[in-house]
């Protein structure tokens, strides 16, 4: 029998009046690209309409829970500043947040269903498999039919069972999507789906229902692989009597037109991009534009703050074709909140990947990340960039011959051996003092200042691209350092010439 007293109660709890959204990810790992568009968009959708966020955690699959991934998607939704109103860790008005710990009231809501004549009991035997997905022969199931009486009698037998949705198999059901519009669909089609199984856990498929209703959710984002599922959906919220959210399934964003983006490919999650160098701004804004665009005025801006897509984010502007995600768009993304950074905000994020390769602790990062920040688009680039400033490598000296600077072998030897001493009586081992020595020598020699400037960067960096000219290098490195550079320059020119 129904708890109707119990569930009037839970009913009196649910908020009303505002826009209620809900991000409700599985524990299962780390957080995926499409999982955190998700949270975007539902993040937004609160925002923009002055609603409420709310985190739930959908643990009732337990076989695929990981340890730990609790704390993943805590550190995430804080990284990428999409701060919840209520959930778990700060509670809230239609507490608990944990699915785990909400069984008692799927199966009081599931017992009321069965009331209302829109589930019932099945003690048929089925694989554990089929009881999760609900799939199994097309056939009616045989305790469809049973009585009320028998079903008692089988239940007092203490006989193991299952709770299904009883789907009007006669009928069609249509359901509204924001951006998909009306879709009919013939109930034929349709399974009666397993709700309580038999270890008294809901499936996914109820217990979303369940929540999105005791908790006032009025928006539901979730992937378009769950447009089918939909019509169960409805027809779970139509046979309880409950009004239907507003429905937005976006869809999958792509490897290529073929493959879906996945782990397995190195760039399916959060995490993923973190660990390749990616600033958290320029994920959530390439994300944000992987299936939603700015309309009017906004439609070729690309750029957007958090604050502003929440100022401008609407259910019109969201895609309903899949979405190709181009690591090259996200590498232009990135490289300009790099430039858009503060110089110490950049040495920060910088630092780290410098002392990847740059061990010398005599080495100032925050002077190397100065040369680095507007010519890096991924952070991951830096460590090959610049270790040379940790150790000079054994490079070719056939990098002094530079067709543009005018330079060969016998020519940059004799520069290295005419700058020398010059670089040896600076005192004031500075920019300036560096330049002037080198635009002197330029000068007295009657060439251009690119002859004297390349031997001299070969020298100290034996690297032919480097972040930085001669001057800053120098510097960097220091006298001693530069000095002893130039003269194993000079050794290697003599071995060649």
């Amino acid at each position: 029998m129904a708890d109707m007293e119990w569930i009037n109660a839970q009913e009196a709890k649910i908020p009303h009046g505002g826009v209620r959204t809900r991000f409700a990810p599985s524990p299962t790992g780390y957080m995926h690209v499409g999982n955190l568009r998700t949270a975007l968009y539902t993040w937004l959708i609160a925002r923009h309409f002055g609603g409420t966020f709310l985190l739930r955690i959908e643990d009732t699959d337990q076989g695929r829970l990981v340890d730990g991934a609790v704390d993943v998607i805590y550190r995430t939704l804080r990284e990428c500043g999409l701060d919840h109103d209520e959930g778990p860790d700060v509670g809230g008005p239609v507490a608990p947040y944990v699915q785990t710990e909400r069984k008692p009231f799927y199966m009081k809501y599931a017992e009321w269903l069965v009331a209302l004549g829109h589930a019932y009991y099945c003690f048929c035997e089925k694989t554990e498999s089929e009881e999760a997905a609900g799939e199994f022969d097309r056939g009616d199931d045989p305790c469809r039919a049973l009585t009320p009486e028998e079903t008692a009698a089988k239940l007092a037998a203490g006989l193991p069972y299952v709770i299904r949705q009883r789907i009007p198999h006669e009928v069609t059901t249509t359901f509204h999507d924001e951006r998909f519009g009306d879709i009919t669909v013939e109930n034929a089609t349709l399974d009666d789906q397993v709700l309580i199984k038999r270890d008294g856990l809901p499936t996914y498929n109820f217990a979303n229902v369940i929540d999105d209703h005791m908790m006032g959710s009025t928006h539901v984002v979730r992937g378009s692989e769950y447009l089918s599922s939909a019509p169960k959906y409805n027809l779970l919220y139509e046979g309880f009597g409950w009004p239907v959210p507003k429905y937005i399934h976006v869809s999958n964003i792509m490897r290529d037109a073929q493959h879906k983006l996945s782990k397995r490919d190195g760039d399916g999650t959060y995490e993923d991009l973190r660990a390749a160098g990616y600033l958290t701004g320029a994920i959530l804004n390439y994300i944000a534009l992987l299936g939603w665009s700015p309309r009017g005025e906004l439609a070729e801006r690309e750029i957007f703050s958090l604050h502003e897509l929440a100022e401008v984010f609407d259910l019109e502007g969201i895609s309903k074709s899949p979405a190709i995600f181009d690591r090259d768009k996200l590498n232009h993304f990135n490289s300009e909140y790099i430039r858009a950074m503060t110089p110490e905000d950049f040495a920060e994020a910088a630092g780290p990947w410098i002392r990847k390769t740059v061990r010398d602790p005599a080495i100032n990062t925050a002077a190397v990340a100065a040369l680095l920040q507007q010519r890096t688009e991924v952070l991951s680039e830096i460590p090959e960039k610049v270790d040379f400033f940790d150790a000079l490598p054994d490079y070719d000296a056939a990098l002094y011959v530079h067709k543009k600077s005018k330079t060969d072998l016998p020519g940059s030897l004799e520069t290295l051996r005419k700058i020398l001493p010059v670089f040896e009586r600076i005192g004031d081992w500075g920019d300036e003092a560096i330049l002037k020595a080198m635009t002197d020598m330029a000068e007295a020699e009657a060439v251009k200042n690119a002859k004297i400037m390349w031997p001299v960067r070969i020298a100290l960096a034996g690297k032919a691209i480097t972040p930085g000219g001669a001057v800053e290098i120098a510097r960097i490195l220091g006298k001693e350092e530069s000095l002893r550079r130039i003269r194993r320059g000079i050794e290697k020119l003599e071995e060649n010439v």
